[in-house]
């Protein structure tokens, strides 16, 4: 299993806004079918806190079923993620065996590329 890390961003979004944001986000990802979905431990509480498990807002984790075909996926439903957005800016994080990919205001030229780059590094292909 491959485990894939997001962690999402969007200028001027409180924590509630961000929440329904990953929400959403994960949603889609669930739908997609592209594995297990599910929101980051924020770590561990601070001492004399009540033990219980914080989640860190913004942050998903996928663990992908199938690697080639569920990182193309997941990408393209962060790229839709990324342009619905509209002129608020928005960052997505993309963390995969060590390699980090960080998408915000870039061309969709720049985008494509980089995306491409990032997957074929971890699926063997070119595209």
């Amino acid at each position: 299993m491959t485990e894939l890390r997001l962690q999402l961003s969007e200028s001027g979004a409180d924590a509630e806004r961000l929440d329904t944001l990953t929400r959403y986000l994960r949603q889609e990802l669930v739908d997609l079918g592209v594995g297990d979905v599910t929101a980051q431990p924020a770590g561990p509480p601070p001492p004399g806190a009540r033990a219980f498990e914080a989640l860190a807002i913004g942050s998903l984790l996928v663990t992908l079923s199938e690697s080639a075909q569920g990182v193309r996926k997941v990408v393209a439903a962060i790229r839709g993620w990324l342009s619905q957005g509209g002129t608020t800016k928005r960052t997505v994080r993309l963390e995969l065996e060590g390699d980090v990919l960080e998408l915000s205001e870039v061309t969709e030229k720049e985008q494509t590329r980089l995306i491409e780059l990032f997957v074929s590094r971890h699926t063997g292909s070119d595209g």
